[in-house]
């Protein structure tokens, strides 16, 4: 197999190249990387020593691709599929990348600072930066909610790159700051659960799901 993702199923970042893959029927090959066990973490050091995933591997052009924006625009050039998850002309493809960075920086982000810091021992916990997390989420789901007014995708009237930056702090947000006084925005996340390949990464994630600490 060409393409080798180093992911887990539970990784908001590894399902926004996971979306990317399965819009396409792009064939490829998960490697299963567990941090917190000592062969899987060496291994995947040697891959990628920064041990941050997701992460491509191109066996056919010896390229080691990371960070998640980079691998989807890696495969719509290399790999191009059905979905253009990237628009050819240049103003409507910063449009995509801006509303990625957008979600990535601003949804993603902040979430799972929420997230985590769940996991930390009781004297660890950092409610100052947690509430102005949630802060800044409430703020980007209103802005997120008066872009939505008139288009049915993040950047226009069709699934890109900048959906699937949407969909998995979306979908996390049921834990962490939930969107329901957004209705736009609301809707939207369903849009994206029912999407197919979101979907098939949200079933794969399933039996890892019961690891994220509720409130």
């Amino acid at each position: 197999m060409n393409l080798q993702l180093y992911m887990h199923p539970l990784s908001s970042f590894c399902h926004k190249v996971l979306i990317a893959l399965y819009e396409n029927g792009t064939p490829f090959e998960p490697r299963l990387v567990k941090l917190d066990e000592e062969a899987s973490r060496e291994a995947f050091r040697k891959v990628w020593p920064i041990l941050r995933f997701p992460v491509l591997r191109d066996e056919l052009r010896g390229r080691t691709v990371p960070e998640s924006s980079v691998i989807i625009e890696y495969l719509e050039l290399h790999y191009p599929g059905r979905t253009a998850l990237l628009p050819l002309g240049p103003q409507a493809a910063l449009d995509v990348r801006e509303r990625d960075r957008f979600f990535d920086l601003y949804l993603h982000v902040p979430t799972q600072k929420i997230i985590t810091d769940r996991l930390r021992p009781d004297d660890g916990h950092d409610a100052i930066g947690v509430e102005q997390a949630r802060a800044q989420l409430r703020t980007a789901y209103a802005l997120l909610d008066e872009a939505m007014r008139e288009r049915a995708w993040a950047a226009g009237d069709t699934f890109s790159m900048a959906d699937c930056a949407a969909a998995p702090p979306l979908f996390y947000s049921a834990w962490a700051e939930p969107v329901d006084d957004f209705p736009r925005v609301a809707a939207y996340r369903q849009r994206l659960m029912e999407r197919p390949s979101f979907a098939r990464a949200l079933r794969e994630a399933e039996p890892y799901l019961h690891f994220v600490p509720k409130a």
